[in-house]
């Protein structure tokens, strides 16, 4: 059915171009197979034909099914499976989730889902298996996104990437792996310290050394700094990959609070550095995940100077300064670097494509560690993608599309703070970001987040729990929301059973739940 509608409709206007042509039979095959998945024809889960197979029934080349599929892949139709195939997307319908007020999710149930989720096994949480299990929730449970920490796909321009990774990919077919190699592909790495001039920061093209998003940058950059058993200073709250990442690596994370102007406890972390050996220090100056604040300028400035001054390297997470809602670009760490110590971090995954993973480091004094680690780890760099966000970088407008971004996080930070205030139970306080998509969230004492993770689950939505962002339960009344998605009534109705189950937990809880 798809060939017949395919082949019909080869003809070919005067002036085309056969790369007119080939654009228009891509756009076609992938239309046609949204159709028949659209009628049914194939179903959520199924596999549909391999590429060699879609090439052979519509006579076309492989490299147009390519293209084909990864434009269905960059509308979130399809999925691909490594050796398996391509197979079809669950359709979310946020519309049928039922209502707070229905019988599926009432609150005499969610009380008892409460009891039945608190026990022992709480003080033990396996944080990787809950991370997995949330985001394959958001993927094939059709669960309400609010607990992804990705920005939702509708805001970025994946179609067109992927429209460039497929044109890339043909190009670098044969010499894919030279162009693979560290520190990574020149066109890309021109793009990157050409943006980092605009701004106002010097960077030198030689520095740079491109990576499969900002978790391997930042892991690569700590093996160069310490070693298993090490003590690493974090800020608390901390992102959960991260302290996954210095677990995984033998690391041992000492965590330092943030006050609420987004800076590290600058006196405890003086204590720390009196009292124990501290290798490294890995911070977001910028927006970190899950607060959301901008350290002031004189906190930056103070902490590069107190950490250098020790010949402690500092590797920083830049990968949210995009989302900055001010009226520039903030500064990072390495501005206020003197001594070739801050190990800087960026990456796309935010703001531009996170189906793509392409993230930098610029590491100072230790750029030939970093390169060697590269170069020695499994994960490679597709010098196609690479070249593909260099294109865009260069001809599509990358300044309009953050400029529009910024405005959809400012407008939806409004509406979902207004909409946790209205619905969440008393004494709720809301972190308000300064920049990037996501919302922390102090609920009452008593609030346990984790029993209202599983709970909303149980409601079809998926939350971030405060435990994942710590190693004690200091943030067990606390949750992280993801806000970019477009917000519609099924937005206020998933916020309104939120506060449903949170009222539920403290109506439950032998804790005492007084108001802040």
């Amino acid at each position: 059915m798809i060939a017949t509608t395919l082949e019909s409709r080869h003809d070919v206007l005067p002036g085309q171009t056969g790369s007119d042509i080939s654009s228009m039979l891509y756009h076609r095959l992938a239309d046609a197979i949204e159709r028949s998945i659209d009628q049914g024809i194939f179903r959520a889960g199924e596999r549909i034909p391999s590429v060699r197979q879609a090439s052979q029934q519509h006579r076309i080349s492989i490299n147009t099914v390519v293209r084909a599929y990864l434009l269905l892949e960059s509308r979130g139709v399809i999925e691909s499976r490594p050796q398996s195939g391509f197979f079809v997307r669950p359709r979310v319908d946020f519309s049928a989730m039922a209502s707070p007020a229905s019988a599926a999710c009432d609150t005499g149930r969610l009380i008892a889902m409460h009891d039945g989720l608190r026990g022992p096994s709480d003080d033990n949480i396996d944080v990787t298996s809950l991370v997995l299990g949330t985001l394959r929730a958001i993927q094939q449970d059709n669960a309400m996104p609010l607990g992804s920490p990705y920005p939702d796909t509708a805001l970025l321009p994946s179609q067109r990437i992927a429209q460039y990774v497929g044109v890339q990919a043909r190009r670098c077919e044969d010499s894919a792996m030279l162009d693979g190699l560290p520190p990574g592909h020149p066109a890309l790495i021109r793009q990157l310290a050409r943006r980092y001039v605009e701004r106002g920061q010097p960077a030198d093209p030689n520095e740079f050394i491109v990576t499969c998003g900002a978790t391997e940058a930042v892991r690569l950059c700590l093996q160069a700094v310490a070693r298993p058993g090490d003590a690493v200073v974090v800020e608390s709250p901390c992102y959960y990959g991260m302290l996954e990442t210095i677990t995984h690596l033998g690391m041992r994370a000492i965590e330092i609070p943030s006050d609420a102007s987004g800076s590290i406890d600058m006196a405890l972390l003086r204590e720390t550095l009196d009292t124990q050996t501290v290798a490294a220090c890995v911070i977001t100056a910028n927006f970190p995940n899950p607060l959301g604040r901008q350290m002031p300028e004189d906190k930056k400035r103070e902490l590069v100077e107190l950490l250098t001054g020790q010949d402690i390297p500092i590797v920083e997470n830049d990968e949210y300064s995009e989302l900055y809602v001010g009226a520039q670009h903030p500064t990072s760490l390495k501005t206020y670097d003197t001594r070739g110590l801050v190990l800087h971090c960026g990456s796309f995954s935010r703001c531009l494509t996170h189906r793509h993973r392409i993230g930098w480091a610029l590491p100072g004094r230790f750029r030939q560690q970093v390169e060697k680690l590269k170069f020695l780890s499994a994960i490679t760099t597709p010098p196609s993608v690479q070249l593909a966000i260099a294109e865009y970088l260069q001809h599509d407008g990358y300044d309009h599309h953050l400029r529009r971004l910024r405005r959809r996080i400012v407008q939806n930070a409004s509406i979902a703070i207004g909409a946790i205030r209205r619905c969440f139970p008393a004494g709720t306080r809301v972190h308000a970001p300064e920049g990037g998509y996501l919302l922390w969230i102090e609920l009452p004492h008593g609030v346990d987040t984790l029993a209202m993770y599983r709970s909303a689950l149980a409601c079809g939505i998926s939350i971030a729990p405060g435990r994942l962002f710590g190693s004690d339960h200091r943030f067990a009344n606390f949750l992280r929301l993801n806000f970019s998605g477009e917000w519609t009534s099924a937005t206020d109705r998933a916020i309104q059973t939120l506060g449903e189950l949170a009222t539920a937990s403290m109506a439950t809880s032998d804790r005492p739940h007084g108001l802040h």
